[in-house]
């Protein structure tokens, strides 16, 4: 999943995943982009690129839109300026889908902010070939303290060949099994143990007139979190990675069946009706959830935070449930594996000035992860990426969802980096393109397996 994700009544994004051994925790209601339909001013005012900066000191910052995370980027932002009024930061602010486009056009042609706010991973890996984002190597081995009270799995999807080219930020995000719990009672059923207790309950929720499962399909990431799980289960890690670096890796047998599952659930109704047309950016998906109108929903940490922002009393009235995705019968899988974003990514334009990238440098010691922003974090239902949070997270109206997220992030095994985030933008696009084509029963799984083999390695 590509994206990151928000709490916003209008729209969400998400994010994507690595390795993940460590202790780290999830995140609720994430960054999603969200608002008006192109970019915005905040904090500091606008400014896109460098034009107008150059030898003031003066960064700029882009970044998504829609609660909390606006607000709480922004509130840093504020802090950094008010304390160094001689460098400051100008911010501005996308939706998700336009951000992603807007950034990849702005580098690709060298007039790309100060800080570049991303996922890491194979987006990442394309900037640092094309020598557009500074080298952060030295910088971490000279500030050990701002390194060491990071989470350490958080640092994979910001290295390059050995090299660290990002500033983890923000917070940990692993996908969530979520389910209505006044619903469940209503139809009289437990919530499911295994893939199989899934299977059995679609049923006796198309009976009752409630979809089992909410999808935003139109989006296509929503989609691809079940393809993930389904191959982490099935063939555990290693295949987990192999289809996104070895060709011809989808043609393997649990692939193949992970792709055969995929159909079947939507061909058993296993989805809501017309679920290739609801987007994610409009947390339309989620509504669906707290309003009762689905039962089930696999969705990024952060919709906790968005299903608190706009559910009205569902989630304080304990109508909401979640659960790690649940073991498939012979499966090779570890069960408390999971897939997500490790964090959240700051970059250094390779274009801007030294004293622009001297202004981030200060802001990424100063202000990103700082005490006051660690705890806005925890506020909206997150965990940030910061060794030592558990005592604040205890003390969270929100401690037990907090704490689910972190035991999922600290104890799996392995934590996947989403696949869309993870591949280069070539392989991840194509990829997105055939899941959404696999949900619309529109090509078989072969026709997937086959059409992957021509992009991966690419």
């Amino acid at each position: 999943m590509t994206t990151e994700m928000s709490v916003d009544p209008t729209t969400t994004s998400r994010r994507t995943f690595l390795k993940f051994a460590v202790g780290v925790p999830l995140t609720g209601a994430a960054l999603a982009a969200c608002g008006s339909s192109g970019p915005s001013q905040a904090g500091a005012g606008g400014g896109g690129g460098n034009a107008g900066s150059a030898g003031t000191g003066t960064a700029t910052y882009w970044f998504l839109s829609g609660p909390p995370g606006q607000a709480i980027r922004t509130a840093s932002v504020n802090r950094f300026n008010q304390a160094n009024p001689n460098s400051k930061i100008k911010a501005t602010t996308f939706q998700n889908d336009a951000y992603k486009t807007k950034i990849k056009t702005a580098i690709g042609a060298g007039q790309a902010p100060t800080i570049i706010w991303g996922w890491g991973g194979g987006g990442l890996k394309s900037y640092v070939q094309a020598n557009q984002v500074e080298d952060l190597t030295s910088w971490f081995a000279q500030n050990p303290d701002v390194k060491n009270r990071l989470f350490p799995a958080s640092f994979g999807a910001a290295t390059v060949d050995g090299k660290i080219y990002a500033m983890p930020a923000e917070t940990v995000q692993p996908i969530v099994l979520y389910y209505n719990k006044k619903v469940f009672d209503k139809v009289g059923v437990q919530p499911p143990q295994t893939y199989s207790d899934i299977l059995d309950l679609v049923p006796k929720f198309n009976a009752a007139k409630i979809a089992p499962f909410s999808l935003g399909g139109q989006s296509r990431w929503t989609n691809m979190m079940w393809l993930e799980f389904y191959l982490m289960r099935l063939g555990g890690s290693d295949l987990f990675n192999r289809v996104m670096t070895e060709k011809g890796a989808w043609a393997d047998p649990n692939a193949i069946k992970g792709l055969q599952m995929t159909q079947d659930l939507v061909k058993a109704n296993g989805f809501v009706k017309g679920f290739s047309s609801i987007t994610a950016d409009s947390n339309a998906d989620q509504a669906l959830l707290y309003t009762g109108k689905a039962a089930m929903m696999l969705h990024g940490s952060w919709s906790y935070g968005i299903q608190v922002a706009n559910g009205g009393s569902f989630v304080p009235s304990g109508g909401l449930g979640w659960m790690n995705f649940p073991p498939i019968d012979g499966g090779k899988g570890e069960p408390g594996d999971t897939v997500g974003n490790p964090g959240q990514y700051l970059s250094i334009s390779a274009k801007a000035t030294d004293g622009e990238k001297e202004t981030a440098k200060k802001f990424f010691k100063t202000q990103v992860l700082s005490d006051a922003e660690n705890k806005q974090w925890i506020d909206t239902g997150q965990v940030p990426i910061v060794v030592g949070t558990e005592s604040q997270l205890a003390a969270s109206k929100d401690k037990d969802f907090l704490e689910f997220v972190y035991g999922i992030a600290s104890k799996a095994k392995f934590f996947g980096q989403s696949w869309d985030q993870a591949a280069s933008p070539t392989a991840a696009e194509s990829l997105l393109d055939n899941i959404a084509k696999l949900f619309q029963l529109s090509i078989s799984p072969q026709q997937f397996a086959d059409n992957m083999s021509k992009v991966i390695g690419q």
